[in-house]
């Protein structure tokens, strides 16, 4: 089950709100019975939370129900690594960290890794045979989530988590669970328990769901059918326009994709009372890339900053060593294939060059900008095709070399008749919304009286309601409709 499903829109989620306003009742009641007595309600969010927990169990089992089993058992290993390390010191505390981990990372490398390896061993003539394991959805995330709660318990920087329970449900919760953000545990560890949500928390985060379902039925899934019919089929005859129509409508797709997972992860988090981070800042404007990777997929980023580069050194000592690890594991982590190897070393290698040339010219804006957009697009190549024979013929094309010049009938059908959807999309890459949306709110919050705030509100909630109307019709029927980044 996917965020942009009619199943989820329209039958998932209308039941969990149901049960979490009868669970919120059910809570008041509990409130007000303790108030009287005289006594401290220790969970107060306890039916809340078993409403969430019981909701996102059933969401992450609803296509492959055997693997929740896998991520209970996550849970459970570091909920006692946690336990152990807030209770040890000295040798056995370090000695329940390292276990934890190394649990954490061999159930990903056992699931993720274990048939590439083997792969990569029998294909040099190693008899090994290849296991066939299917890849649980969002294991990586909620694997990275739990390595970061046990290093924030051991550095003393969160608290442990003493409930069983809660724990599964900061591990488990359905808004982020399969594709991010990657949500820190002391991000959230006081709303499990303590957190409120307001009539405007609450009409915000309708509104960020909506844009996100937004970006990724009009704009993610029809930019998928181009990047499809262009670099999917046979690309021997793929002409050099194709091939920079078809990577560029893939590189919209891509964020399109994951930028609208992440808002619509956001917006259920604020109505539930959770404030997640942000997870994309306008990437396409950046002027270098390391400014790019600042503005993309931030969490994952900040991830490898605290959890690695800063614990190897960071600037201060091996810096290559450090940066090329760093973007070592960063391909990897986004898929068992060479191709992400690459990728990510590809990335490695242009921020280090960075670092010691381009952060350190003066160089005018506009350029910077189409240097960044370059590298962004041709590091597209290596992130779409895992046949590396085919990613050769690509950049054959891409870069001009024996292929077809000109505009073919098939490049030109698709700029024209999607003319005002590469407009919009482009448009959507800046930060436009957000500039409008804040002049707006500073205009309802200067104006005398409630009437302009009203105003404000009505109007983004008929642009919520014409959002879900429009995207509920493309999605009737709709066959092309999976988030990109739940595989990984």
């Amino acid at each position: 089950m996917v965020f942009s499903d009619l199943l989820f829109i329209f039958v998932f989620l209308p039941l969990f709100i149901i049960s979490y306003i009868i669970g919120g009742w059910i809570d008041n009641c509990r409130k007000n019975k303790a108030t009287d007595s005289g006594l401290k309600l220790h969970r107060p969010m306890l039916w809340r939370n078993l409403f969430l927990v019981i909701f996102s169990l059933i969401f992450y089992s609803w296509g492959e129900p055997v693997y929740i089993l896998l991520m209970i058992f996550s849970v459970i290993i570091n909920y006692i690594s946690g336990l152990i390390i807030a209770k040890e010191s000295g040798k056995w505390k370090k000695a329940a960290l390292v276990i934890g981990v190394a649990c954490d990372l061999a159930i990903l490398g056992s699931f993720k890794y274990l048939g590439f390896f083997c792969g990569s061993l029998a294909s040099i003539g190693f008899p090994i045979p290849v296991p066939q394991i299917a890849l649980p959805i969002g294991i990586s995330f909620y694997i990275f989530q739990s390595i970061s709660y046990l290093v924030d318990v051991y550095r003393g920087n969160s608290p442990v988590q003493k409930n069983f329970f809660d724990l599964l449900l900061y591990i488990a919760m359905f808004p982020q669970l399969i594709a991010g953000p990657i949500v820190r545990y002391d991000t959230v560890a006081r709303e499990i328990n303590q957190r409120s949500a307001s009539a405007q928390d609450i009409a915000e985060g309708v509104y960020r769901f909506t844009i996100g379902l937004f970006k990724k039925v009009v704009f993610a899934n029809i930019l998928g059918e181009i990047a499809t019919q262009l670099l999917a089929g046979d690309i021997t005859n793929l002409s050099m326009a194709g091939a920079w129509v078809g990577i560029i409508a893939f590189s919209l797709q891509i964020y399109f994709d994951f930028s609208g997972y992440s808002d619509m992860a956001i917006g259920m988090g604020r109505s539930l009372g959770f404030h997640f981070n942000e997870n994309f800042d306008h990437p396409y404007t950046a002027t270098s890339i390391t400014n790019f990777w600042r503005k993309w997929h931030m969490s994952l980023g900040s991830f490898f900053r605290d959890y690695v580069y800063i614990p190897m050194g960071g600037n201060r000592r091996h810096q290559v060593l450090n940066i090329m690890t760093v973007w070592f594991l960063t391909g990897m982590w986004h898929g068992a294939s060479w191709n992400f190897i690459f990728w990510g070393l590809y990335f490695g290698l242009i921020i280090f060059v960075e670092k010691y040339t381009l952060l350190k010219w003066n160089i005018p804006r506009v350029l910077s900008h189409i240097y960044a957009l370059f590298v962004v697009i041709v590091s597209f190549g290596l992130f779409y095709f895992d046949d590396l024979g085919r990613m050769g013929e690509f950049y054959r094309a891409f870069f001009g070399m024996n292929a077809p010049q000109g505009l073919p009938l098939d490049v030109e059908t698709v700029l024209s008749d999607n003319f005002w959807l590469w407009v919009a999309a482009i448009v959507f890459c800046l930060p436009i919304r957000p500039f409008v949306a804040k002049k707006l709110d500073k205009f309802a919050a200067n104006a005398n009286g409630n009437t302009a705030v009203y105003t404000l509100y009505i109007g983004r909630a008929l642009i919520a309601l014409t959002i879900l109307v429009v995207c509920a019709s493309l999605l009737v029927g709709a066959t092309n409709n999976a988030f990109i980044y739940t595989r990984f």
